[in-house]
């Protein structure tokens, strides 16, 4: 295993917890004085046409939502991949009631064009989004995404990033993180439960 899957791995689980902090904590107190944090929230990004696209547009849709990176050289294109064989396990009926969404963490080097090329490889129903620096920090931060640049040999760079994948309802709210881990017939079967 990579010393990037590594990292990535590891910021993963530190997310989840997190996560699961914040599930545990906002459904156990209700009406205590801890405040309630949210996962989610509002975006404007832009797609791979270079159109610029908001959480709105995906209203009556599930999305399926990753963030990472398409230099990334193990996690990203092993997550997307089992998101994709999870989009073939849904019944057909279903397929067109969900959306998977690749966010950017890495809008320096990855263009309307560059991300718009990546996600057509896992599937034309793959939505990819990047945007400047401000917008991806703004999602980064609404959906408690972990991101951070670290430097390599030669002047090239990394990211290291958080790794779940969120569901977003149709309605446009947070429903649930499912672990990049699991294999795409749970992750399929997750989906069903929840609704799509």
């Amino acid at each position: 295993m990579s010393i990037h899957m590594k990292r990535s791995l590891l910021a993963g689980v530190f997310v989840a917890l997190a996560l699961c902090i914040v599930v545990l904590v906002s459904g156990t107190h209700r009406g205590a004085s801890l405040p309630e944090v949210t996962i989610g929230g509002p975006f404007s990004l832009v797609d791979g046409a270079g159109k610029t696209v908001s959480d709105r547009d995906f209203r009556g849709k599930f999305l399926l939502m990753y963030f990472g990176y398409t230099h990334c050289p193990d996690v990203c294109p092993t997550t997307l991949g089992a998101m994709a064989e999870a989009m073939d396990k849904l019944p057909p009926a279903d397929r067109g009631r969900v959306v998977p969404v690749f966010i950017t963490v890495d809008p320096q080097r990855d263009t309307p064009s560059v991300i718009g090329t990546y996600v057509r490889a896992f599937g034309p129903e793959f939505v990819g989004l990047t945007g400047s620096t401000a917008a991806i920090g703004k999602a980064e931060r609404e959906y408690r995404v972990y991101a951070q640049k670290h430097a390599l040999d030669q002047g090239d760079y990394a990211m290291d990033h958080s790794s779940v994948i969120y569901v977003i309802r149709p309605d446009g709210q947070f429903v649930a993180v499912l672990d990049d881990q699991m294999p795409p017939a749970k992750m399929a079967q997750a989906l069903v439960k929840l609704g799509v």
